[in-house]
């Protein structure tokens, strides 16, 4: 073979053969070796396997012991073989016996071989196993013998993740591919969720690994990667993004992946080894991604996903297709496994199939969360390399409550966690038995509860939950999920459902609020630095009324002999609110002169989500009906602290005194003005942080569905009066949000409250 280009495509159209041929799974296996064995003119060839306990076992081999077969393993790191799958680096040594890894297995016979070639099985960058090829004779194996054998390593590959030789394993034992993992990660909906892998973008699966033709793949290849090229350039020439900025430096590393020789020069190799063009991107980006998890280099690491990214589009311009997902085809008990999402993305799923949400990244205020926790679906994010570990159809359970997942679960795993589920159920059931039950406090404080809703398919939670109405409708999801902008008619009898179905309850609406990290498919946004202080909501609707203008009149038709609540969301100053009232009132207007009926109670206000509203609020309440606070923008404009970004998600309390004190200034200041107050961010529908707020004064919360039955137990169980009594010193003496915690924690277990 040595100095024969056309020996790996001989062995590979063979292996192929082989793998066709109606045979058990060991006889198969023993081909192979044999078939390795003699094209690499090598008196020896074995495939080691990773198992689930860490051991690599001999699964077959031409050269060695027979009886060693299922016999003898090595751990990850001992030994020759193990050194291998551990670096995930190949070995070529002539005299391995004086390698400092190298141990001896007498059972195996190989004390007689002077020349060892073992390169790692790879999928994904996830080791599976080691190929090794010995010889007796002194030498070293050339540049085209290795990539031959990591070439063939490829086709190991797919057939250990077929499943096909989990039957084999020595010693009760199970390949590592169908390990059982656990793996922590940062709660962001309770639940748990019982169910099956469905990767959001799925990997471009390869199915034609071998080349006819070289010359035509390497063609296919070059043109491949002109296109890749083209598309990331034209990107940088962009005029909104042509300045400088992180984003544009981010972009900037990925051009040079794109134009970095030595990827290139290495998937042609690979062709010229026998592979397609899509199986030498295929293999080229499991090896790198192998020794990039293994860097210690921070650099490389963060780079990582940026060359997967780009591999896996050049595998799709390969392949002319997406390789996405048909929603319609999910299975009934489908877990989302995502490195990130946007909103949109996750309700494009439907909500009848969804179990659970998994994460890389994320964070708890983030808007796919939002919408995941307003669902009711179990989400767990930053769970670091998830969509590497997964399969599609790999059994799963999300516990959102311990923030964890189990992938392929062991069955007394499975029967526990049903347990669980079923003790949630009852549970569940004890909240619904409080649902028609005012949430007064133990001492006679009423407090009313309202929901977040945004869907139609929302809507009969309202009821179910015991909520006293919608206190915040996010107008926003009906524009996430359309394909075009809705048309007023759309948009109204959309709005015309929501009172209907709620039956006389109040619910308030706020206008439109797009941008940031919630982007519309139809609507052209350039990308922006900060984009949760850029060009969105109000920002947006003032900049393009006609947007804002076409929601007002939806609204007040839909709403027509009834009561309508309308609010601003990211009013900034005072002039904001103003102008979005003018244009409300020439909506008035146009409907009194065409002889329309008109709503008839009408309340304008505002959303509370930025710092400088804080220093305006005598001004801002002599204008409006009532004021919504939006806990999850104002705290991380507080606190400088970007709510998507997964490394400050936890360094920055919702309880911090600051932020409390602040919304106690708010509460003081809508006493004084006879304006009513509602917290409608996350932190109203957690029960900690909801008795702050009820020791804070305020008397009027929305949340999730899924929150109310939990914060009306707690309710319930609350002496308030005397937290009031001690809240106000605990909170002009704290200088932590940790302090603040272990005060409600205490309060709350010394007087039995539910949390």
């Amino acid at each position: 073979m040595r100095g024969n280009l056309a020996g790996p495509r001989i062995l590979l159209r063979r292996l192929r053969e082989a793998m066709a041929k109606p045979t058990d799974a060991q006889e198969r296996l023993n081909e192979i070796v044999t078939l390795i064995a003699a094209n690499m003119v090598a008196e020896v060839c074995s495939v080691y396997v990773l198992r689930a306990d860490n051991l690599l076992e001999l699964f077959a081999t031409q050269g060695l012991n027979p009886s060693a077969v299922h016999q003898t393993s090595l751990k990850v790191g001992e030994g020759l073989v193990g050194h291998i799958a551990s670096d995930a680096r190949h070995l070529n040594l002539s005299e391995p016996q004086n390698h400092p890894a190298f141990v001896y297995r007498p059972e195996t016979g190989e004390e007689a071989y002077h020349a060892f070639l073992g390169v790692p099985i790879l999928r994904a960058g996830r080791i599976l196993g080691v190929l090794v090829v010995q010889n007796k004779t002194t030498r070293t194996y050339s540049d085209e013998e290795v990539e031959a054998m990591q070439t063939t390593a490829m086709v190991l590959a797919e057939l250990i993740a077929s499943g096909e030789l989990g039957s084999l394993a020595g010693s009760d034992g199970d390949l590592d591919l169908n390990r059982p993992m656990q793996i922590s990660g940062l709660s962001m909906a309770e639940g748990i969720g019982l169910g099956h892998v469905v990767l959001h973008e799925p990997r471009v699966v390869v199915t034609n690994l071998i080349a006819e033709d070289a010359i035509a793949e390497e063609k296919r290849l070059e043109a491949a990667i002109e296109r890749l090229r083209l598309s990331v350039d034209d990107l940088l020439n962009r005029d909104d993004i042509s300045h400088g900025g992180e984003h544009r430096d981010i972009l900037e590393a990925y051009r040079m992946f794109a134009y970095d020789r030595g990827w290139v020069r290495r998937m042609k190799e690979a062709i010229h080894s026998g592979l397609t063009a899509e199986a030498a991107v295929e293999r080229v980006q499991s090896d790198t991604r192998a020794r990039m998890l293994r860097s210690t280099d921070p650099y490389l690491r963060e780079r990582l996903h940026d060359f997967d990214d780009l591999a896996n589009r050049l595998l799709r311009k390969l392949m002319g297709g997406k390789g996405s997902l048909d929603s319609a085809h999910l299975p009934y008990d489908a877990i989302i496994v995502a490195r990130n999402m946007g909103a949109a993305e996750l309700l494009d799923y439907g909500r009848d199939r969804l179990r659970g949400l998994v994460l890389e990244e994320g964070a708890p205020t983030s808007h796919v969360v939002i919408v995941a926790r307003a669902l009711g679906i179990p989400t767990v994010g930053q769970v670091e390399g998830a969509v590497t570990v997964c399969e599609d159809g790999d059994a799963i359970i999300v516990d959102g409550d311990m923030a964890q997942i189990h992938l392929r679960p062991l069955p007394d795993m499975e029967a526990s966690y049903v347990e669980q589920v079923k003790f949630r159920a009852h549970r569940l059931e004890q909240y619904s038995k409080l649902r028609d039950k005012p949430a007064i406090t133990k001492d006679g404080t009423r407090v009313d509860l309202f929901m977040n809703a945004g869907l139609l398919v929302d809507l009969p939670n309202v009821e179910g939950a015991g909520a006293q109405g919608i206190g915040l409708f996010r107008t926003e999801l009906q524009f996430m999920v359309a394909e075009s902008f809705p048309r007023m008619r759309e948009q109204e009898k959309v709005y015309r459902a929501v009172l209907d179905a709620t039956g006389g309850l109040p619910v308030t609406f706020r206008s439109l609020d797009v941008g940031g990290d919630k982007v519309l498919a139809f609507l052209r946004l350039a990308p922006e630095e900060n984009p949760a202080m850029g060009w969105r909501a109000i920002r947006l609707g003032l900049d393009r009324p006609g947007l804002l203008r076409t929601q007002m009149r939806a609204l007040l038709h839909a709403a027509a002999g009834r009561h309508l609540r309308l609010m601003f969301p990211m009013i900034s100053e005072v002039g904001e609110f103003d102008a979005a009232k003018e244009l409300f009132e020439r909506e008035i207007a146009h409907l009194e002169r065409h002889g329309y009926e008109k709503p008839v109670q009408i309340e304008l206000g505002a959303m509370l989500e930025v710092p400088s509203l804080l220093f305006q609020l005598d001004d801002l309440m002599s204008r409006l009906d009532f004021v919504s606070i939006g806990t999850n923008d104002l705290h991380q404009f507080m606190m400088a602290s970007d709510r998507g970004n997964t490394r400050l998600s936890g360094r920055y309390s919702s309880l911090s005194p600051s932020f409390l004190r602040a919304l106690g200034q708010v509460l003081e200041k809508g006493k004084e003005h006879n304006v009513p107050i509602t917290v409608c961010g996350e932190i109203a529908g957690r029960p900690l942080a909801a008795m702050a707020l009820l020791a804070l004064g305020y008397r009027t919360l929305s949340m999730s569905p899924s929150s109310i039955g939990p914060i009306k137990s707690m309710v319930l169980d609350l002496p308030l009066d005397e937290l009031t009594k001690t809240f106000d010193d605990v909170l002009a003496q704290a200088i932590s949000g940790q302090e603040i915690r272990d005060f409600l924690t205490g309060f709350a277990q010394k007087h039995d409250v539910s949390l």
